[in-house]
This record gives structure tokens, sequence and C-alpha cells, in this order.
């Protein structure tokens, strides 16, 4: 079965990542990409050998080439380009955060499932060999019972992305809808947990607009008392990145896993020393997207579904709601499983 990507969004995610991703996969190709500027979209096209470009959604979704869209435009497009997708039979993967509000990440999901399409949310953290290894060593009992994780992930953005992030709260700017979601998505596809509570300050550093944070500390609550602390930011140039989990007779030690390249390691730490743990490390997209279309092939499930994206964008919207109130802030929905 071959399948044909409609890339909704010309963005840079898709050119450094998912181009070459989709194209990694065995009878798929990216067939027609969409930008709000026509110009923009054919000289995108051009410069990436892809057939068909196009400003109108309407057109991408009504070429019979496209099977399934790959969407990365800004945050508050998403909802009404995924139930367009839905609605013209084509599968769904879409980039976090899925929507601005649970509301419409809800509709999203059913929309997909009422029209029998595949929709997965483009969670790449979660498809790394360290982060795949971390979790089945915490499932065989490699550290006994999990008791507390911390994620740093503070970065510098990149200027050639210092754009809306810095300045559009309304597309969903701002550090917590960038990296947060993708931390809170990465902790519980480890842990295998959903968080139930958090509380979180910002910080405003001067980089974004002064009502947009550009750096956030939070704690988290786990279903399994789990509490793990996140540090996330815009502005730390040389603070390196990655991830420990604590249990009851051992640590996991993670450094250099909380990014787009594969690499990093893990180091064991319990009473008989300290161990690396060998990887053969992956291409993250690659993983992500082999998934996917092994999804839409009939074949298992999405590396991150629908759902997957909704847990993540309800806990970052707690994040920001606990931020602007000064409040802890319950975590509600229903379970959702862990792919």
């Amino acid at each position: 079965m071959s399948i044909g990507f409609g890339l909704i969004g010309a963005s840079n995610i898709a050119s450094s990542q998912m181009i070459g991703a989709i194209r990694a996969q065995d009878g798929c190709e990216v067939v027609s990409v969409l930008s709000s500027n026509a110009e923009r979209a054919e000289s995108y096209a051009k410069a990436r050998n892809i057939p068909h470009a196009t400003d109108s959604l309407q057109a991408l979704l009504s070429n019979p080439k496209v099977d399934a869209v790959y969407i990365s435009t800004t945050n508050e497009l998403h909802h009404a380009q995924v139930l367009a997708a839905a609605s013209a039979g084509k599968h769904v993967l879409c980039e976090k955060p899925l929507a601005m509000s649970i509301d419409d990440a809800k509709e999203m999901i059913d929309a997909c499932k009422n029209a029998s399409v595949i929709m997965a949310t483009n969670h790449h953290l979660r498809n790394a060999v360290a982060h795949r290894t971390l979790r089945q060593l915490i499932e065989d009992g490699a550290i006994g019972k999990p008791i507390a994780a911390r994620v740093f992930h503070a970065v510098y953005l990149p200027e050639h992305l210092q754009g809306w992030r810095l300045t559009e709260k309304g597309a969903g700017g701002g550090v917590v809808l960038d990296i947060t979601v993708h931390d809170i998505d990465t902790l519980r596809f480890i842990l295998q947990a959903n968080p139930v509570e958090v509380i979180s300050m910002s910080q405003y550093s001067g980089m974004t607009k002064s009502d947009l944070e550009d750096g956030t500390m939070s704690i988290f609550q786990f279903d399994n008392n789990v509490q793990a602390q996140v540090h996330d930011a815009f502005t730390v140039k040389h603070a390196g990145n990655g991830l420990e989990v604590h249990g009851t007779e051992g640590s996991l030690i993670a450094r250099n896993v909380m990014q787009q390249a594969p690499g990093g390691e893990i180091i064991l730490r319990n009473a008989v020393g300290e161990r690396l743990i060998e990887m053969q490390h992956e291409n993250l997209y690659e993983v992500g997207t082999r998934r996917f279309v092994e999804a839409v092939r009939g074949d298992g499930e999405p590396a991150a579904t629908g759902e997957d994206g909704l847990y993540s964008l309800a806990a970052a919207l707690a994040c920001l709601e606990s931020e602007e109130t000064g409040n802890r802030v319950k975590i509600v929905l229903d379970s959702v499983s862990f792919c």
C-alpha cells in the first residue's frame, strides 16, 4: 500500500526532519505542500522536489494522491485543519500541542474516529531509543519502585525559530506549549503513569513579549505517586539537557536525550556502582513516522495517539493556569492507555 503525504504547513520541522522521515518509509512520498503564501509554497516545493504546491487547503485535501497529512502550522490552526482532513478521509499526523483548548482537541480526536482515519500526535521524544530504554528498565525493576523524576530541558531557542513562539500568545507561543508539553508526554511514556496535579511558576527574562513566559519550573504529581520536577526555557545557552528517574533501589541518569538528534547516554546507578547502558540509536522522526505508517496500513497504533496528545495538552494548560493563579491545579481526564 503506497501512501502519499500532504504537508499542511511549509515549515522548518517538515523540511529538516519530516520530509526525510516520510521518504525513508517504503512506499511513501510527499506529494503536496500547503502554505498560506502561494509563492512560498511553490519555492518550498521546488527546492524539495515535491510535485504539487498550493495555498488552498481544499485543493490539497481534494488531491487524490494525498492519503495522509502532516500538520505543522501554528497551533491555533490545527483544530480546523484536522477537522477538514478527517472530513476528507485523510489520515492525520499532527504536531503538538494538538490545539489551544481541551474541547477542541477532543473534537479533533472524535472527528478522526468518526471518519475511521488514523490520528497521531508528533511527540518525537518518546521515539528515542534512550526513552524507550528508560521505560523498559523501569518496567523491568532496574531501580525498584520509582519515586521521583527530574527533566532539565532549558535550552536557547535557535534564531531561525525566534518568530511567533516569542510574540504570539494566540498561536500558542511561550515555552510551556512548545517544550513543556513534550516533557509531559515523555514522562508519561517512561513512567507509564498520568500526571494528576501540577504547581508551576513562569519566568520572564526579556526574550518574549511581556505576556509570554520564556522559562518555567513545574512540579507534577503522577498517579503512581512519582513527583517530577521540570525546568524548561528558551534562554539558557549552555545547560545541556537530560532526564533522571530515581527509585527505591537505584537511579537512571540520562544525558543529552531531550533533543531532536538521536544520541545521548544512560547510566544506571545502584548499590553495585555505575553502569553505562548500551544503546543503538535511531532517527526519532523515522521511528514515529514508521509507527504512523504501520497504523495506517492496519498494523498497531501510532507511537503517540491523539489521546496522548490530548493528555499532554491538558497538563500543559494546567501549568499555564497554575502560573497565572499561583495555585496547584488538578489535571482531570479520562484514563489514557500507554502505547
